[in-house]
């Protein structure tokens, strides 16, 4: 695509990645730059130090932006530590990662108010998502509960550090995190969402020598790499969304540098490292047990440590012997930023660069083939001759999922028992349909027991009073056993799972059936070539009911379900 009058958002522009995109983007004439980084300050850094490198470019070219786009809007700035320590707000934040997708949910993160307000065509991310999720460690928290359960530290304890635990679960958080990045988008029409991704590991295997304890590799490190391959394949699923965004993940299996080389103050996590000074005379003895954590403080120096460094960005300062050590043939060795920033501009416009792992992927992966297209058929021709020998109907067993698919083909199972053709269907009022419905309901035990039995239940045509098994799929139990009863939840809880006789629904089925017939009768007669699939020869001329064809075009057209690459 034409980059050129685009509004392009930088998510991690403040970061060694971002900030060589951000440069590499300018000769590109976008619209407009938006740079984003964790700390407002940061953001603000590089737009200034961008305002001064590029002058001609005006005041509101590159605009910056501070925040966790992980969380909410209202908790952006907040560290996530201080979320964590507060029950209120830890239990705000477990609920916006545990509960489905609201839209009170989505218009609340600072991911959606950060895209709404921008409305960018090309979002590049540049956040190592892996690193932000999987260095929470969810095995301190495990750790923290453990010692609360050991040492009897009480009922509350226990409580406030299983929220914590739920808030630190790895998964749940890059699911709804792509979510609502893929809502997002979707809302603003973003064109397209390019990843920097991470192997976790800067290329290396399960043997690298470089961990985090003295486990190797350390969980946390492979936790890091475990994340980086599920947000590959969540970001494969969404490159195979229909009106999403083109989505690509270029991977970097090496490490990243540099972004300045200076003499100063060696910091970690913003703080300079003091020196500490302790005489030989006070040399710990090592007797009996060792003990980590002292009570004992060593005095200061009142110095910091000082010396000559390399900054990569996010993955820290080394020194010149850690550098020349992780760098060397047959290590992690390096890839520069300004190298990927060519890579990322280049397949933003279209260019095929080899290193888009969503396309890597979409090569690799088998598809469907022609001999199980030609196989499809033989195994319904066979399906249905053993229904007539066993005079039984095949409909639906919901152990394939969802509840929906289930409920969809036993409702026009039931419309097809008494309408010999789909145009038949047609000549029944949506009354009529119901009462049918409702009079082989009453008269089938049979069908009426398999229903139940599966765990969808049966709604009467008057829409108070429900025919129900032991278990049902819809409404799904969540920790609550009793719901409200309300008209908008009958409502939802039938379109999502339960056979839905009311005469509202079967005029559901009517328009259904009328525009899919309407869609086939607009093919002429004389268009035989291989544009179309569901003509009327698909569809028998309409003189049968086949109930999976029916659902499955209901899939494609009313959930927007169609597959889009084959």
């Amino acid at each position: 695509m034409n980059i050129q009058n685009k509004t392009v958002l930088v998510l991690g522009g403040w970061g060694l990645v971002g900030n060589a995109v951000a440069r590499k983007l300018v000769d590109e004439n976008p619209k407009q730059i938006i740079i984003t980084s964790l700390k407002l300050n940061e953001a603000e850094d590089a737009v200034s130090k961008l305002s001064m490198e590029y002058p001609h470019k005006g005041n509101n070219y590159f605009i910056p932006w501070g925040g966790d786009i992980f969380i909410r809007n209202e908790f952006k700035d907040l560290n996530r530590l201080s979320i964590l320590s507060d029950k209120i707000k830890r239990k705000i934040l477990m609920q916006d990662i545990m509960e489905e997708l609201s839209d009170d949910i989505l218009k609340s993160s600072s991911l959606y108010s950060l895209l709404t307000l921008y409305k960018p065509d090309i979002v590049i991310d540049c956040i190592n998502t892996a690193t932000a999720i999987a260095y929470q460690d969810l095995y301190t928290t495990y750790r923290n509960i453990f010692s609360t359960i050991k040492n009897n530290k009480g009922y509350e304890n226990l409580i406030d550090e299983t929220e914590k635990l739920l808030c630190t679960l790895y998964i749940p958080q890059l699911i709804r995190h792509v979510q609502i990045l893929y809502s997002s988008m979707s809302l603003v029409k973003s064109e397209i969402y390019i990843k920097i991704g991470t192997s976790g590991t800067g290329g290396m295997g399960l043997n690298i020598p470089y961990t985090h304890s003295e486990e190797k590799p350390s969980r946390v490190l492979l936790s890091k790499s475990s994340i980086a391959g599920a947000h590959t394949l969540l970001l494969f699923l969404m490159a195979r969304t229909p009106n999403g965004p083109i989505t690509k993940e270029i991977k970097p299996t090496a490490a990243i540098a540099w972004k300045k080389i200076e003499y100063g103050e060696i910091k970690k996590r913003g703080q300079a490292i003091e020196l500490i000074d302790v005489p030989v005379t006070e040399a710990t003895p090592l007797i009996d047990k060792f003990v980590i954590n002292m009570n004992k403080q060593y005095v200061a120096t009142g110095q910091t440590l000082k010396s000559v460094f390399i900054d990569t960005g996010e993955n820290g300062i080394f020194s010149k012997g850690e550098f020349e050590t992780i760098t060397a043939q047959k290590q992690m060795e390096f890839v520069t930023p300004e190298e990927i920033a060519e890579v990322v501009i280049y397949e933003i416009k279209g260019g095929n660069t080899g290193h888009d792992i969503v396309s890597s992927l979409d090569h690799a992966t088998m598809e469907p083939t022609y001999r199980a297209g030609y196989l499809q058929h033989m195994a319904v021709k066979k399906l249905s001759q053993l229904e007539k020998e066993n005079q039984v109907t095949s409909v639906a067993f919901e152990l394939l999922g969802p509840p929906r698919l289930s409920k969809l083909l036993y409702e026009i199972h039931l419309i097809s028992l008494f309408s010999h053709s789909m145009k038949e269907i047609l000549n029944f009022t949506a009354e009529k349909i119901s009462e049918n419905c409702f009079d082989i309901i009453v008269n089938n035990e049979k069908l009426r027991s398999e229903i139940i039995s599966i765990g969808i239940p049966i709604l009467l045509p008057k829409g108070d009073s429900l025919l129900r098994g032991n278990s049902i799929k819809i409404p799904a139990f969540r920790g609550e056993n009793e719901l409200k009863i309300s008209s908008e939840n009958i409502d939802k809880w039938a379109n999502e799972g339960w056979v839905d006789l009311r005469p509202e629904n079967m005029s559901k089925w009517k328009n259904r059936i009328k525009e899919l017939i309407e869609e086939a009768d607009k093919i002429p007669l004389t268009e035989t070539s291989s544009m179309h699939v569901r003509t009327k020869e698909y569809w028998n001329n309409y003189e049968e009911i086949n109930i999976g064809k029916i659902c499955s075009w209901l899939f494609i057209h009313e959930e927007q379900g169609n597959r889009m690459k084959a």
